[in-house]
């Protein structure tokens, strides 16, 4: 009996290597960062204009003005800064542990934090009828 010569085992036959990891970019996660708190200090900051949107009703008659609008765009400026915020900074986390660019995410953030408070603004008004919004 013969035994067949030994051959060098191929290269498709062993496992394929894992794909390398992503390198941390410093400067992305340091940017970040920093964007991501001044994002909590404008949350807090439109929050506060927020809470102000209750004076809106100053004017109103019992007739004249819708409570329930007035009501709830002081609640939309009180809570979706908030909401926006913590959006942002989830996504912003994951992206960074995921070794991708997150510093865009924290700007959008910005972005989504003005545009609530103006939708609360925008609801608020429509509660007060003459309002010039």
């Amino acid at each position: 009996m013969t035994t067949p010569p030994y051959s060098e085992p191929s290269a498709t036959a062993w496992p394929p290597a894992p794909p390398a990891k992503r390198p941390v970019r410093t400067l992305d996660v340091v940017v970040t960062i920093v964007l991501l708190v001044a994002d909590g200090v404008l949350a807090a900051l439109a929050s506060i204009m927020g809470m102000f949107l209750v004076m809106a009703s100053d004017p109103c008659g019992v007739v004249t003005c819708s409570s329930d609008l007035i009501m709830v765009g002081w609640l939309m400026g009180m809570i979706l800064p908030w909401l926006a915020f913590v959006a942002t900074a989830i996504v912003a986390i994951v992206l960074m542990v995921k070794r991708r660019l997150a510093f865009w995410v924290a700007l959008i953030g910005a972005g989504a934090i003005v545009l609530s408070l103006v939708l609360a603004f925008v609801v608020t008004a429509a509660g007060v009828p003459g309002s010039s919004l």
